[in-house]
């Protein structure tokens, strides 16, 4: 019998190249696999990158989907340690920001940085999900 390895936690996967200008700026460019931050703070996210949308106690809405997908890819730079932890506020307002412009109400996208400006700790320290083999 032939094993598998893969990773859980994923719901989404980028089909096209996703460019936008963002307020993290790193002193040197940062290419990783699926992502790539500029030092003019132009990130590029590569089809394939998978990520597991809104997080918590939430709804997967239109409004929040790309600024799900932004955070996730900034938390995963974070927690990779190719960005400092103290961008983790950063990527919290991109969020922010991103769903506001997306047409979040000012209230939804309040509480969406409330949550992850108290919880998200955790997710930007995480390292990259090991492999799960089955069967």
């Amino acid at each position: 019998m032939k094993k598998i390895y893969y990773r859980d936690g994923y719901k989404y996967q980028l089909a096209a190249i996703y460019r936008v200008g963002i307020a993290i700026r790193p002193a040197q460019p940062i290419d990783h696999e699926y992502i790539h931050l500029d030092t003019d703070g132009t990130l590029t996210i590569r089809p394939g990158y998978a990520w597991d949308g809104p997080s918590g106690p939430t709804v997967d809405t239109k409004n929040f989907m790309r600024g799900s997908l932004v955070h996730d890819a900034l938390y995963q730079l974070i927690g990779d340690g190719l960005l400092p932890l103290s961008a983790r506020a950063q990527a919290d307002n991109e969020l922010r920001r991103i769903c506001l412009e997306d047409g979040m109400s000012a209230i939804r996208a309040w509480w969406v940085y409330q949550g992850v400006n108290w919880f998200g700790n955790t997710a930007a320290s995480s390292p990259e999900k090991a492999p799960i083999e089955a069967p």
